[in-house]
């Protein structure tokens, strides 16, 4: 399945984000930060992966639906894309 350029961009910078939340919690672990801010850093962490997740998929979705061949020959088809939108759901 191919990603446009703009969605791979897009996917990268929420990475990123998402690395330098988790890398707060390791300093604010260390730090002995108070537990509802390290929690209130992992919820952060946590969503942007999410959000990278669901971008992902639904890019997906969107590239079996405009092309159902070509996703099904590469192992996209659409059902298979339908489970793995579940596995974040």
């Amino acid at each position: 399945m191919e990603l446009p350029d703009e969605v791979v961009k897009d996917l990268s910078l929420r990475l990123r984000r998402a690395e330098g939340q988790i890398h707060a919690v390791e300093t604010m672990l260390t730090e002995g930060r108070e537990c509802r801010d390290i929690v209130t850093q992992l919820s952060a962490a946590t969503k942007a992966l999410e959000q990278v997740g669901f971008r992902l998929i639904a890019s997906g979705l969107t590239y079996c639906v405009q092309n159902p061949e070509e996703a099904a020959e590469s192992g996209y088809p659409l059902d298979e894309v339908q489970r793995l939108f579940t596995k974040l759901a």
